[in-house]
């Protein structure tokens, strides 16, 4: 299973990040979680979401920004790692000066219909 960036055309998640899905069961075949990059512009914010079923794992690959998680927030910076547990709402904001990239990891794989908007 193998999946090149350059050939993945990006798209819009119900939260309003840009999204290239590098790695999803539903495309490559792979079993039990997605890999997908974001791309935050500068000045942007995520909308608060939660994911009924998925734990998700962000990890920052550039930039920096505010991350929201429950009633936490605090800074996140490259090479920074997240854990989101199920149901908990967050959000990101790009707070840098340049695109806020993210590596998202979702187990069990990313579902538009297991993504409840809380803004």
């Amino acid at each position: 299973m193998n999946s090149h960036n350059a050939n993945i055309e990006p798209f819009i998640t119900k939260d309003g990040s840009i999204i290239r899905e590098l790695m999803h069961p539903s495309v490559h075949g792979n079993c039990n979680q997605s890999l997908a990059e974001a791309v935050i512009p500068v000045g942007t914010t995520t909308q608060l979401h939660r994911h009924f079923r998925s734990e998700e794992i962000y990890h920052i690959t550039a930039g920096e920004g505010w991350m929201t998680r429950g009633e936490e927030g605090f800074a996140v910076k490259t090479g920074d790692t997240v854990c989101i547990p199920p149901g908990t709402p967050h959000k990101i904001a790009n707070t840098g000066t340049a695109e806020l990239r993210i590596l998202c990891c979702c187990a069990p794989a990313y579902l538009h219909n297991d993504t409840e908007l809380l803004d």
